[in-house]
């Protein structure tokens, strides 16, 4: 055995350790491929090192190993260029098998640094960034935009030889302008010629009205156009998983109302120190997410799930927040959130909003969730009946705040109230189960104080 080292320019010698060959056939798309091979006489130099020049001109590998044998018959295997980088699609989440190339924000030939954003594969749940993990120039992609990729399939090669060089500012060349040509003096121009006296013609007779037709086609104004665009695949999975939820639960919705009173004096009266302190906003939702914590805890039937014929009761609180984003609803999720404190929620809270928003999301961020809670109300919701997202077993509907007028100790007297709506699956929550945790959360956000001291 002896190695072949050829080099990628055609025209150069190439230098091997044995006899000399001519006539190679090799098929160049085989990773293994067998040539004929014929010994030339009298051509053995005596350092045993002969030029050859097989036509490897179009095949850029490093290395080749020829095994000699009696009948003629030689086995090269070819070795990628170390040069070049497959970079593969990363696993994008336990349940996610595939995703569609959404944009290629890089072509072939075009330079990148680490951490580039190369293409946007959009998923199920995310849209996920692949970026370059170290500087050369794209040579290759395996899938257009609009493509189905599957994980852990090749995405595109990179070239980390060529090292990415900026791009030099053109030059700005001052155009010259060209000088104006005066125009040479006219001579005197001759009188022009005076215009012929007008033939006065007879009027036409007025002709006689023409019959309009009865039938007049009535102009719509404005454009009428129809267009269709694709669903996304994050908008059809969603689709797909109401529809699943609403084929599955037996759903029902009890509502109450809550006079939010208290935890607007509360706000007022704290959330200058509480931005000052925590670098957050006080808003309501770190009170609703406590109180359904505890409520949780409380009617543990609440937290739990149905699996086939078993029921999975889990001792943890995971509550999913609904964030709207441009491409869909996503839903973010507080870890142990009976642990967690009003900053905690609100700090949380904003940074899942955040990367939800500006698309950074990841499914990790998502995975999981025994709870949900969806806040309609900063969009002027008044009441609803949310849809539970599986595989939980109920979700909080949250709605807008209006001045009502309600009775207080048999007294008429204007509140700041919302309407509650809670969605259970009625196959394993009994009504008096899902009153009493939505009464739960009522009185903890009527009373923050009760949420401190637990009861």
């Amino acid at each position: 055995m002896f190695k072949f080292q050829p080099r990628a320019l055609s025209g150069l010698t190439k230098r091997a350790t044995g006899k000399f060959f001519q006539n190679a056939k090799l098929a160049a798309n085989l990773s293994y491929a067998k040539i004929n091979l014929k010994p030339t006489n009298g051509l053995v130099s005596s350092s045993n090192s002969l030029k050859t020049n097989f036509g490897f001109s179009a095949i850029q590998h490093n290395s080749i190993l020829f095994t000699s044998k009696p009948t003629g018959t030689t086995k090269i295997r070819f070795f990628a260029s170390a040069s070049d980088k497959t970079i593969k699609v990363p696993p994008m989440g336990d349940s996610i098998t595939e995703g569609t190339v959404q944009k290629w924000h890089k072509k072939i030939g075009d330079p990148v640094q680490t951490d580039d954003i190369v293409a946007t594969i959009e998923t199920d749940k995310v849209n996920v960034d692949i970026r370059a993990p170290e500087p050369g120039v794209i040579k290759e992609i395996f899938g257009e935009a609009g493509a189905t990729v599957r994980v852990g399939a090749d995405l595109f090669k990179l070239d980390i030889s060529a090292q990415p060089q900026a791009t030099p500012k053109p030059v700005e060349q001052k155009k010259e302008t060209p000088p104006q040509k005066t125009a040479a003096p006219s001579k005197q121009e001759a009188p022009a010629p005076k215009p012929a006296p007008k033939q006065e013609t007879p009027a036409p007779k007025p002709s006689a009205p023409k019959e309009t037709s009865k039938v007049t086609s009535t102009v719509i104004p404005g454009s009428r156009t129809e267009q269709r665009v694709k669903m996304s695949r994050m908008r059809d999975r969603i689709s797909q998983r109401l529809k699943e939820s609403q084929n599955t639960y037996a759903m029902l919705t009890t509502f109450q109302e809550a006079d939010l009173s208290n935890l607007i004096a509360l706000r007022d009266q704290f959330k200058d120190e509480f931005l000052e302190k925590h670098g957050v906003k006080l808003g309501f939702m770190s009170a609703f997410v406590k109180a359904a914590a505890t409520a949780l805890k409380e009617q543990p039937i609440v937290n739990a799930v149905i699996d086939g014929s078993d029921i999975i009761y889990r001792d943890y609180v995971d509550v999913s927040v609904a964030v709207a984003t441009p491409t869909g609803l996503v839903v973010p999720v507080l870890r142990n959130a009976d642990t967690l404190s009003f900053a905690d929620v609100e700090k949380t809270i904003a940074g899942l909003g955040k990367k939800a928003r500006d698309g950074q999301i990841t499914i990790e961020d998502m995975a999981g969730g025994t709870f949900t809670i969806s806040n309609g109300g900063v969009y002027g919701s008044m009441m609803g009946t949310p849809i539970i997202n599986p595989p939980q077993s109920a979700i909080l509907g949250m709605h807008g705040i209006t001045k009502r007028a309600v009775v207080v100790n048999d007294q008429i007297v204007i509140r700041p109230m919302m309407y509650l709506a809670l969605t259970y699956d009625h196959r394993l929550i009994d009504g008096k189960e899902a009153v009493t945790f939505l009464r739960k959360i009522k009185f903890g956000v009527e009373d923050p104080r009760r949420l401190l001291l637990d009861v």
